[in-house]
């Protein structure tokens, strides 16, 4: 590695050390601590190994230190085993020795709570102030293939050789790194550096994603996520990597339906963490994998490719059983498995190859011999109405390489766009040749579609949407004159207007102001109606605690809003009550919601779904990192099956979606406020008039940091 800038030269410390410090090191093989100087032994590290043991003079033949202090020379990397309350000792050893990165497998950190997190939070503080950079604590190391650098305890560099290859990977996992090493490499596929970031609390994801992008040795990153805790380093990371053409591909934990508890809006409720992790995925144009066997099968089929246009597929198969359960898969997760094209049906026509205009392309056994496979296969590479090719082969994968190589290799066209292979039976062999030619293989149906649903879905990074300078300068005017973190639906709806949203016109009634000013407009019916809402920021459930009327006529309005008032104040004598809102009636063809929320791991949200008192009853959403355009918001709507009920579906009458989507872009630009950032806020709901007739917000939220 070229060490002509810091972070060159931060990782060749990380990746390519050429000393090692082995800070706790053991004699006794039987020991963790033993591992890791058997295992730099082992697989051929040219580097200085220097052991560090007080109570040793050497250890497996080598001389052993009492301490940093007392080695002769400089060190690029120490990992440090000792126990916890023995690491700041070791660091600031680290300090005075000019140590650039150290690795902790010592845990009994941040992983134990308060207590521990405070001594990390300590020993991080006095690492930067000394220059120091740290991976981990309570992390497993690095492996280094090019440069045979396994600092590492994991066991299963007992057992492997390291094969060298372009995938590189981080993982939160410790045990994980071992698990995808040793699958992988049956497999045939070889690795470049895989690192375990533990804690994570100095150099975490993101910063090592950014160190491998410059990586010459790095084809594909792949992640092995348990939570976010670097995102904004991690989505620069993969926003350059795009820029290289190199893939970030993630497998993440939490794809269940456990949200987070965030404010007291319907927000937080209904957006749960994998809804996050998808909008902060498709953001950045990070891959991403439901199958941990996909993370590194799915590689070597982007690899070499953009993100597609679309997202239809061509099959062909002679075994029809195995590919009708990719096909079968693909479908069910929403993908597109297209009948060849006209263009192709008849060029394989004019060769005597009939094939029909259906779904999968299978090739009778007796038929699939020699060019005819090859040749339907060569055609669907070359087509342009596709995004992908998914081949299957069948019994005859097992018989010999000369099947893969007639069928799949001679293919002409290969490289225009993703093909994936699956072998249907055990087939080892015949994934190892694939491998080697650079074609994508796979061992079951599943990860199969798995990894072509991934690329398929793949998007480059979005563009960032650049808030409109007059609508900000408006809302942060307004942000200087409030007091309250937490706003009420008069003062969160004066915010929202500012950004552009139209708000439903409402005065306020209290004891000193009972007076409610009546509209000369009249309804249908001949006379104004309105709705009463108890105006407290502290109630956010309002119409469940009885605290909402509405299509209240005019002549009952003051003496209701009295009731609503005092009905409040007897059940809510805790809450700050600013009076009554009173809005005039509005009705439209649908209710949205709207959401935005300051996340801690992935940033700033926006969410539409379908609003209303059923907002919660299904969960069926679209999310955004925040702010989007009306472009982006445009693709949200489209998002949201229910909201086809707003595109003139069966003859309905058609809804403003065009104010709709203005409104969602308007809505997150919250995102973009620095005096006091907005942490929280809804429009539930967002009412969608008539195609022409715009939207109107007539209940809402925000808290305030």
């Amino acid at each position: 590695m070229l060490t002509d800038s810091p972070a060159a030269s931060l990782a060749q410390a990380i990746f390519s050390p050429r000393s090692i410090a082995l800070v706790g090191a053991s004699a006794d093989p039987a020991k963790y601590n033993a591992r890791p100087q058997r295992f730099l032994r082992d697989h051929g590290y040219a580097g200085c190994v220097f052991p560090v043991n007080p109570g040793r003079k050497e250890i497996f033949g080598v001389r052993a230190f009492p301490d940093l202090r007392s080695i002769p020379g400089r060190v690029d990397h120490a990992f440090i085993m000792v126990p916890a309350a023995g690491v700041p000792e070791v660091l600031a050893q680290c300090r005075e020795r000019g140590v650039p990165v150290a690795t902790i497998f010592s845990a009994g950190f941040a992983e134990l709570g308060e207590e521990g997190l405070a001594r990390q939070r300590e020993m991080v503080r006095q690492a930067r102030a000394g220059g120091l950079r740290l991976i981990g604590p309570n992390c497993m190391g690095i492996i280094s293939v090019p440069d045979a650098t396994p600092l590492t305890v994991n066991a299963v560099l007992g057992r492997e050789l390291l094969k060298a290859g372009p995938l590189s990977v981080i993982s939160q996992s410790g045990s994980m790194l071992g698990t995808l090493l040793s699958r992988a490499q049956a497999r045939g596929l070889g690795f470049a550096r895989l690192v375990s970031v533990g804690n994570e609390c100095d150099l975490g994801v993101g910063e090592i994603a950014n160190l491998l992008v410059d990586d010459p040795h790095t084809g594909a990153i792949l992640l092995f996520l348990e939570t976010f805790r670097d995102a904004e380093h991690l989505a620069r990371a993969a926003r350059r990597a795009a820029a290289a053409g190199q893939p970030v591909i993630a497998y993440k934990l939490g794809r269940s339906a456990v949200g987070r508890q965030v404010a007291n809006s319907h927000t937080g409720a209904m957006t749960g963490p994998d809804e996050l992790a998808d909008a902060f995925f498709r953001a950045h144009g990070i891959i991403r994998v439901a199958m941990i066997e996909s993370l590194f099968e799915a590689p070597r089929l982007v690899m070499g490719h953009r993100p597609p246009s679309g997202r239809r597929v061509n099959a062909v198969t002679g075994t029809g059983g195995a590919a009708a359960m990719v096909v079968d898969r693909l479908g069910v997760l929403g993908i597109d498995v297209a009948a060849p094209p006209a263009r192709v049906i008849a060029n394989l026509a004019a060769r005597g190859i009939p094939v029909a205009p259906v779904p999968l392309t299978d090739i009778p056994m007796v038929q699939g011999s020699g060019a005819r496979y090859t040749a339907v296969l060569s055609e669907l590479l070359g087509s342009r109405e596709s995004d992908a090719v998914v081949a299957v082969v069948g019994s005859s994968a097992q018989s010999g390489p000369a099947v893969i190589t007639d069928r799949i290799l001679k293919a002409e066209n290969r490289g225009r766009k993703p093909l994936a292979v699956f072998l249907a039976p055990r087939a080892d062999e015949g994934l190892r040749l694939l491998e080697e030619n650079g074609v994508a293989g796979f061992r079951t149906p599943e990860t199969c579609a798995d990894a072509l649903c991934a690329y398929l879905n793949w998007r480059a990074p979005a563009e960032p949407f650049r808030a409109p300078p007059a609508a900000l300068a408006a809302a942060e005017a307004f942000l200087a004159r409030t007091d309250h973190a937490r706003l009420n639906e008069r003062d969160s709806h004066a915010l929202f207007g500012a950004l552009g949203i139209p708000t439903a016109g409402s005065c306020v009634v209290t004891e000193a102001a009972p007076e409610i000013p009546v509209p000369r407009a009249s309804d249908a019916a001949g006379s104004p109606s309105f709705a009463l809402k108890v105006l407290s920021a502290d109630i956010a459930h309002k119409t469940d605690a009885g605290l909402v009327r509405l299509d209240v006529p005019a002549r009952e309005a003051r003496a209701e809003a009295a009731k609503l008032l005092e009905t409040a104040r007897r059940a809510r004598p805790d809450a700050r009550i600013d009076g009554v809102l009173v809005q005039r009636m509005e009705r439209g063809l649908a209710e949205a919601i709207v959401g935005f929320r300051r996340d801690p791991e992935v940033g700033p949200m926006v969410m539409l779904g379908m609003g209303g008192v059923a907002a919660e009853l299904r969960r069926s959403l679209a999310v955004r990192i925040a702010p989007v355009g009306p472009d982006e918001a445009l693709r949200m709507i489209d998002e949201i099956p229910e909201m086809a009920l707003l595109t003139g579906y069966r003859n309905l009458p058609r809804g403003d979606v065009t104010a709709l989507a203005r409104a969602v872009s308007a809505f997150s630009m919250l995102a973009a406020l620095t005096s006091r950032p907005v942490l929280d806020a809804e429009v539930n709901p967002l009412i969608v008039k008539r195609d022409g007739e715009g939207v109107v917000a007539v209940d809402g939220l925000a808290v305030l940091g």
